[in-house]
C-alpha cells in the first residue's frame, strides 16, 4: 500500500511539473563561440534529460565491457557450484535410499567439481561405507579429521569405524581426542565416560561426568543418578581395602540417589560394621519402602554381626512390617523364619504364594518340607516344580543376567544399565517343542500320510462323516485333526496335559480283517529325519507350572529302579536359595 502511494505521488509531481512548464512558456538563448541558439525552456529540459540518459547508457556499456572477464568467471563458478550442489544432494539421497552405485557415481562427480568441499568429503565417506569400502571410508574420515572445519565429523567417523572393526583401543583414542575441546559433542563425552567405566577408572569417570554436566550434555537428574552409581562402584572397589573411604563414598551416593539399592545396601553394611545401627537401619528402611529388594533385606538382617537367627528374624519382621503384602517382604520373612527354625511362621507366609509360585517360593517350600517333616518326596516335588515355575526378578542389562549388581553393562558398556526385573520380561510366546527336541536330540516325526490302496475297493466307512475342523493345520495337530474328528468315540484315554500346550493325537482305528482275496495293503513308511539342531535356540517362556500332583495319582516307581542320591537334588536346591 505504501509503495502504491509513493508511485502515485511521484507521477503526480511529474505531471504537475510538466503542466507548470507548459503553462509558463519562455525563451532560452545560448551564445557559444559566435553561434546563438534560441529555444524554449521545455525543449531545453527535454534535451538535457536525453543527454543524461544517453550518458548513463554509454557508461553502463563501457563498464560491462571492462568487467566482462569477471562476469564470465562468476557465471562459470555459479554454474559449477550449482552442478556440485546437485551432485552432492542427489548423492546424499542415494545414500539414504541405499543405492550404492548411484551414490558412488554422484560422489565421483562431486569430487571432480568441488573436491575440497566438506559435503563432498562427507558424501565420499558415506558412499564408501555403503559400498563396503571400509578402508576408503577411513581415509576420507582421516582427511576430514585433519581439517579444522570438519575435525569433529572426521573423528566421529573414525570412532564409528573403529567400533565396527572391534578395535576399542582406537575408538577410545578418537573419543578422547574429540572430547578435548570445551564444546565436545555428546557422543564423545558419553563414549569417554563408558570407556573409563569399562576400565574401572572410577575417578576418571567422575571427572568426565562432571565435564559432561558442565557442558550441558546431561541434565541434573541424570547427573545425580550417574554420579551415585559411580560413587557406589568406587566404594565397592574400596570396601575391603579402605572401609572409611568406602563408607564416605556410599553415604554420598545414598544422598544423591536414596533409592539406589546397591548404594543403600553397601552403606547399611558399612555403617552396621562400624556400630552405627540406627543410621544404617534408617537408610535401608528408606530404600526398602521405595523398592523392596533381597539385598536390602540381607543387609538389614545382618546389621550387627554375631546376632542369632531369632534376632535376625525379629529385625526382618520389623523391616517387612513397612511393606505388608509385598512379595519380597514375604520371601525375606520366610527365609529368616527358616533360619530361625520357626517353621509355622514360614509356612504361614509361604502358603498364600503357592497358588502361583515363583522359583524362589518353590525352593523355600522344598526346604521347609525337608527341614520340618523330613519329607523327601514332597521336597523333590517342590524342586521339580521350581524348574518350571515363573522366574524371579534378577539383575538384568541388555539381555545379560547377573547374580549381583554391576555399575556398567558387560554387553554394551552402558552406565547404570542393570535393572531388577524378570529376565524374560517382554518375551512373548510359549515354549517351542522344537527347542526341547533340539536339546534332547530327538528327531522330529513327520505327519503320517496314507498310501493308495492296492485294490480297487473303496475305503471302508468308519462312521458318520463330519466336516473338517476350521482349526485343522493351524497348530492343533495339522492334517491329523480332521481324521481324529471323523473317528467314532472310543474308550481310548485322552493324553495327559502337564500344564503345557495341548497335544493332538490320532486315535487308533478299530481292528478290521482284510478280505481273503484282497492283496495285502502296502505298509506305511516313515522317512527318518535328522535331529533338529538350530544354531540359536530362541529365548522363550517356560511352560506353565503343573502344580503338585496328588499322592493318589502319583505313578508308582518301577521295581528295581535305583533312587537318586540324596545330595543330587540338594545341590540343585542350593541354586534357588535366596
Amino acid at each position: 500500500m505504501i509503495r502504491v502511494l509513493l508511485y502515485l505521488i511521484i507521477v503526480a509531481a511529474l505531471a504537475f511539473g510538466a503542466v507548470w512548464l507548459a503553462e509558463r512558456p519562455g525563451d532560452v538563448a545560448i551564445t557559444w563561440q559566435g553561434e546563438r541558439i534560441e529555444t524554449s525552456v521545455f525543449v531545453l529540459a527535454a534535451a538535457v534529460a536525453a543527454i543524461v540518459v544517453l550518458a548513463v547508457l554509454l557508461w553502463s556499456l563501457l563498464r560491462a565491457i571492462v568487467r566482462s572477464p569477471d562476469l564470465v568467471a562468476r557465471y562459470l563458478r555459479t554454474r559449477r557450484g550449482v552442478r556440485g550442489y546437485l551432485a552432492v544432494s542427489q548423492g546424499l539421497v542415494a545414500v539414504g535410499s541405499g543405492d550404492a552405485r548411484a551414490a558412488r557415481k554422484f560422489s565421483e562427480e562431486a569430487q571432480r567439481i568441488a573436491p575440497d568441499e566438506p559435503l563432498t568429503l562427507l558424501l565420499a565417506a558415506q558412499a564408501a561405507q555403503l559400498s563396503g569400502d571400509r578402508a576408503g571410508a577411513a581415509r576420507t574420515f582421516e582427511a576430514m579429521a585433519g581439517r579444522s572445519d570438519t575435525r569433529l565429523l572426521g573423528l566421529h567417523g573414525l570412532y564409528v569405524e573403529a567400533r565396527r572393526r572391534n578395535d576399542p583401543h582406537a575408538a577410545e583414542l578418537y573419543a578422547e581426542e574429540a572430547a578435548k575441546d570445551g564444546s565436545s559433542p555428546a557422543w564423545a563425552g558419553q563414549a569417554v565416560l563408558e570407556f573409563r567405566c569399562g576400565a574401572g577408572d572410577w575417578a576418571g569417570a567422575l571427572v568426565r561426568l562432571e565435564r559432561n554436566y558442565n557442558s550441558g550434555l546431561i541434565d541434573k537428574p541424570n547427573y545425580r543418578r550417574q554420579r551415585a552409581v559411580l560413587l557406589t562402584a568406587q566404594a565397592l572397589a574400596l570396601e575391603t581395602t579402605d572401609r572409611e573411604r568406602a563408607k564416605a563414598l556410599a553415604l554420598e551416593a545414598v544422598k544423591l540417589a536414596p533409592t539406589l539399592v546397591p548404594a543403600a545396601a553397601l552403606a547399611g553394611r558399612l555403617l552396621g560394621a562400624g556400630g552405627e545401627l540406627r543410621r544404617a537401619a534408617r537408610i535401608i528402611g528408606a530404600a526398602w519402602r521405595t523398592e523392596p529388594h533381597p539385598d536390602l533385606a540381607q543387609a538389614y538382617a545382618h546389621l550387627r554381626p554375631g546376632d542369632s537367627a531369632r534376632e535376625r528374624l525379629a529385625r526382618i519382621e520389623k523391616l517387612t512390617g513397612k511393606s505388608p503384602g509385598q512379595l519380597e517382604a514375604a520371601l525375606a520373612l520366610a527365609r529368616a523364619a527358616l533360619d530361625a527354625q520357626e517353621y509355622g511362621l514360614a509356612r504361614e507366609v509361604l502358603t498364600p504364594l503357592t497358588a502361583a509360585p515363583t522359583r524362589r517360593v518353590a525352593a523355600l517350600m522344598a526346604e521347609l518340607e525337608q527341614q520340618q517333616h523330613g519329607d523327601e518326596g514332597r521336597a523333590r516335588e517342590w524342586m521339580a516344580r521350581a524348574l518350571n515355575a515363573q522366574r524371579d526378578p534378577a539383575w538384568t542389562a541388555d539381555g545379560f543376567v547377573c547374580d549381583h549388581w554391576l555399575p556398567v553393562s558387560p554387553v554394551t558398556g552402558r552406565l547404570d544399565a542393570f535393572e531388577w526385573k524378570d529376565p524374560l520380561a517382554g518375551v512373548e510366546g510359549p515354549v517351542i517343542e522344537a527347542e526341547q527336541r533340539a536339546l534332547l536330540g530327538v528327531p522330529r516325526e513327520p505327519p503320517e500320510t496314507s498310501q493308495p490302496r492296492a485294490t480297487d475297493e473303496p475305503p471302508p466307512t468308519r462312521g458318520p462323516q463330519t466336516p473338517p475342523s476350521p482349526f485343522a493345520g493351524e497348530g492343533w495337530g495339522g492334517g491329523s485333526q480332521q481324521s481324529a474328528q471323523s473317528q467314532p468315540q472310543t474308550s481310548t484315554p485322552a493324553p495327559k496335559h502337564d500344564g503345557g500346550a495341548p497335544t493332538s493325537f490320532e486315535p487308533p482305528p478299530p481292528a478290521r480283517e482284510p478280505p481273503a482275496e484282497a492283496a495285502p495293503l502296502p505298509r506305511r513308511t516313515r522317512e527318518p529325519t535328522p535331529p533338529l539342531a538350530p544354531t540359536i535356540i530362541p529365548l522363550v517362556h517356560a511352560p506353565d507350572d503343573p502344580g503338585l500332583q496328588d499322592e493318589a495319582q502319583t505313578e508308582p516307581q518301577p521295581e528295581g529302579a535305583a533312587e537318586a542320591p540324596v545330595d543330587a537334588w540338594t545341590r540343585i536346591r542350593q541354586m534357588f536359595k535366596s
